[in-house]
């Protein structure tokens, strides 16, 4: 295996202390891995502030950890900095959704919210956990609502609207009132001993200066996905909650996060209407006039619609911002939008890329006005997944893809060049030349180590708490 050999080679490891040096905790994984024992250097603390709320050493030293000066996107402006500021006062450890809640809410103020261990969102007041039958309008019923809206009845022209349309927009907003967990400018939230926030969604609105770090996030199911006839030629249900949400969000770094459906898997859900009855949407969103974020050594697993940057082909609030960068993430079966970009300059290298299951369906999509810079990135596809499709037209053109290693199954890796072999496919062309190119990077790793250092570090519990 590619990884074996990679760690028994004293060169690779030679690379990885050198390339690491600074970035402790990640040497740390690799060298580990690799079978050695790093020293890591003495980091600053804040005793009191520790001592006062409950959290521990190691962790308050992440947590007032800023993102580097030149990590990527979020790196530019002011710089993002989150929570790392706060005092005592304003340093939580939380155990439970309300707890969380309670944290996150209050005056404005530098604020580092520590989440300990794993809870669901849908628990109540009293800690028993909460079904969609708990969320249900006494008016909605989801066989009375098949039978109204079924295009044989309803039609393909026009959206669902009545009393039972109407139920069940009650029973999301009453669902979104419990599920969701509104994160303040100047926060960090970091986990710890395993943190993992199931049937929940974080959502960043109109906030600047946020980091979000090691935290699993799981199944951020909808109850009542809405049924939208008008999309596309055949219809649609679509669901409301993303597992964490970018909207009119700026300086923004999530980092060593895990994102996944969980055990609730879109393949198991029903067909009405010949449509999925979809229950899931993007895994961490980025939309509505977001600007300058970094999201970086992240899992994503098990999801269909992953990251879409820009949420409309609609000029507005989106031109001249959502930039972003996607660096040493791993996509590991994920479906779709890995992601898919509208307008933004979008920076996307050091990915590992697993195209293996039955419903693949791509993993860089090339949306309205985007220019997106794809460079030395790992893709693993399986033999009946054609290097064309690891590529989407969706309106765009402009894409740069250098340096990228394709491996079929156990094969070796070979160089592929992707917008050549896209064009060799399909039309229209794509441009490739992005129109520009990043400066804001810590380093570019090669192609080859790549799936070694991601598959070492990429994910929650891999920062050492």
């Amino acid at each position: 295996m590619l990884v074996g050999k990679a760690l028994s080679s004293p060169r690779i490891i030679e690379y990885l202390e050198r390339t690491m040096r600074g970035r402790s905790l990640l040497a740390a994984s690799l060298i580990v891995a690799a079978g050695l024992t790093p020293a890591l250097p003495a980091a600053a603390t804040d005793a009191p502030a520790a001592a006062a709320a409950g959290v521990p050493a190691a962790a308050l030293r992440l947590a007032r950890q800023p993102l580097p000066a030149d990590d990527g996107w979020a790196a530019a402006g002011t710089g993002t900095t989150g929570g790392s500021a706060a005092d005592a006062a304003h340093t939580f450890v939380v155990h439970n959704r309300a707890e969380l809640v309670a944290a996150l809410s209050g005056e404005a103020a530098p604020r580092i919210v520590v989440v300990d261990g794993r809870f669901s969102m849908r628990t109540g007041a009293d800690g028993q956990p909460l079904s969609c039958a708990d969320f249900a309008d006494p008016e909605y019923d989801l066989a009375a609502f098949r039978q109204a809206y079924d295009p044989a009845v309803w039609g393909r022209t026009a959206k669902p609207s009545g009393p039972l349309e109407d139920a069940r927009v009650r029973s999301a907003k009453r669902q979104g009132d419990q599920i969701k967990v509104i994160v303040p400018s100047d926060t960090t939230v970091i986990g710890i001993n395993g943190a993992r926030i199931e049937h929940g969604s974080m959502v960043l609105q109109n906030v600047h200066n946020v980091i979000v770090r090691n935290i699993e996030f799981t199944d951020a199911a909808d109850c009542f996905p809405a049924w939208d006839p008008t999309d596309g030629s055949t219809g649609n249900w679509n669901s409301l909650y993303d597992l964490v949400s970018l909207t009119g969000a700026t300086n923004v770094w999530l980092d060593h996060n895990t994102f996944s459906d969980g055990n609730n898997h879109d393949a198991a859900q029903p067909l009405y209407f010949g449509r999925p009855y979809q229950v899931h949407d993007g895994a961490s969103d980025i939309i509505r006039g977001s600007d300058l974020v970094t999201v970086s050594y992240n899992n994503y697993y098990d999801h269909d619609k992953t990251m879409l940057i820009g949420s409309t082909d609609t000029p507005g609030v989106d031109v001249g911002k959502l930039r972003v960068t996607v660096h040493h993430n791993r996509f590991g079966n994920v479906v779709q939008r890995a992601p898919r970009v509208r307008f933004g300059q979008v920076d996307v290298y050091n990915n590992l890329y697993v195209a293996t299951a039955e419903d693949y369906g791509y993993s860089l999509g090339v949306g309205f006005e985007s220019s997106i810079y794809a460079e030395n990135n790992y893709f693993v596809r399986s033999a009946d997944v054609a290097d064309a499709d690891l590529l989407k037209y969706w309106k765009g053109t402009r894409i740069t893809a250098k340096g990228t290693l394709v491996q079929v199954g156990s094969r070796p890796p070979r160089p592929v060049d992707l917008v050549a072999a896209y064009n060799a496919a399909y039309d229209p062309d794509f441009t490739p030349d992005a129109g520009w190119a990043p400066t804001l990077r810590p380093r570019l790793d090669p192609t080859l180590l790549v799936p070694v250092i991601v598959k070492a570090a990429a994910g929650s519990r891999r920062l050492g708490v």
